[in-house]
């Protein structure tokens, strides 16, 4: 882990196409600016968790019979191709 001490209005860059910016220091809260590409997701720690967990629920769900699905697709009719 890198530890960096910034005071307000400093900036720090990773890469070349992200920048954190300190915007506000209040007490023990510290306020931080994130630019960062559209493609490159930032979310709170506590958000990325639940979002970690959802998925890995989801992949343990068990898939569904679809074999009830299967009358509702129609048929193709060789005699007509």
């Amino acid at each position: 882990m890198l530890i960096l001490a910034r005071k307000s209005n400093e900036r720090i860059m990773i890469g070349t196409d992200i920048e954190i910016s300190v915007v506000e220091i209040r007490g023990d809260q510290v306020k931080l600016g994130i630019v960062a590409p559209a493609s490159v997701k930032v979310y709170r720690r506590e958000v990325f968790d639940a979002i970690q967990a959802e998925n890995q629920e989801a992949a343990r769900t068990a898939p569904r019979d679809l074999s009830e699905l299967s009358g509702l697709i129609p048929k193709k009719d060789r005699g007509t191709e």
